[in-house]
């Protein structure tokens, strides 16, 4: 199997519960520990061995436009959404032609984490099989998280493969916002917007969706108030 060289950055969001901070900038160029989220995001793929971000723009494109315009690791190509936002779903469909035919990264732009011993993009990478797999995501605990007081997203048995959490009930693990995908997880999918959620639903069924667990600790940084408990984290982390 060819290396995986390239990676989609869901970076479009309105970031409404970021208010006020992205009342005048994107969430994704908010500062967490003294670097914009979307830098401390790009940094990893190029330490994973990534060659091109395809980052996708909506909400104050014109300023994530030109903060990331002289990146070169890894070169960044924007996929435009100004026009329409497309959800994480139709945001990456609409950028697929610039992925190439291979497998690829998504990854949040807001997403953050602790590393541990084993760093987890290139354990992602290196673990994604396309035989047998349509999507492979990367799952933090649900409790033990900081910032994440929800349900969680997935149950995993002992093959890696997810279930999606039945409504009404808790799940132990949360989608930390990065995944290995294929681009046969998206054969079918609808035009316009919608939720890569959709697809994740259709590969468990097939039982294609399987997990990895985040080495570390993983940040979810979803508010203001949050910043200061990733920040905190981030400082005991490097004492």
């Amino acid at each position: 199997m060819s290396p995986i060289r390239n990676a989609m950055v869901l970076a479009a969001g309105l970031g409404t519960r970021m208010r006020p901070l992205t009342d005048d900038r994107p969430k994704p160029m908010v500062d967490v520990a003294g670097k914009p989220l979307v830098d401390h995001v790009l940094d990893r793929l190029a330490d994973a061995g990534i060659g091109t971000a395809v980052v996708n723009l909506h909400y104050f494109a014109d300023l994530l436009e030109g903060h990331l315009a002289g990146r070169t690791r890894p070169q960044v190509v924007f996929s435009d959404e100004r026009g329409q936002l497309l959800d994480t779903g139709g945001g990456i469909v609409k950028a697929l032609p610039l992925l190439g035919d291979g497998p690829f990264v998504s990854i949040n732009s807001d997403t953050i984490w602790i590393e541990g011993i084993r760093p987890n993009l290139p354990s992602l990478i290196a673990d994604f099989d396309p035989e047998k797999m349509d999507a492979l995501l990367l799952l933090a605990a649900s409790t033990g998280s900081v910032g994440y007081d929800g349900r969680g997203d997935f149950s995993m048995d002992g093959d890696g493969r997810l279930a999606l959490r039945g409504e009404g009930l808790v799940a132990p693990f949360v989608y930390a916002g990065a995944a290995v995908l294929s681009p046969a997880l998206f054969a079918g999918a609808p035009e316009g917007p919608f939720s890569l959620v959709k697809l994740f639903a259709r590969a468990a069924e097939a039982g294609r969706l399987f997990g990895l667990r985040l080495e570390g600790v993983w940040m979810h940084v979803g508010t203001p108030e949050a910043i200061g408990e990733a920040e905190q984290a981030i400082s005991l982390s490097t004492e």
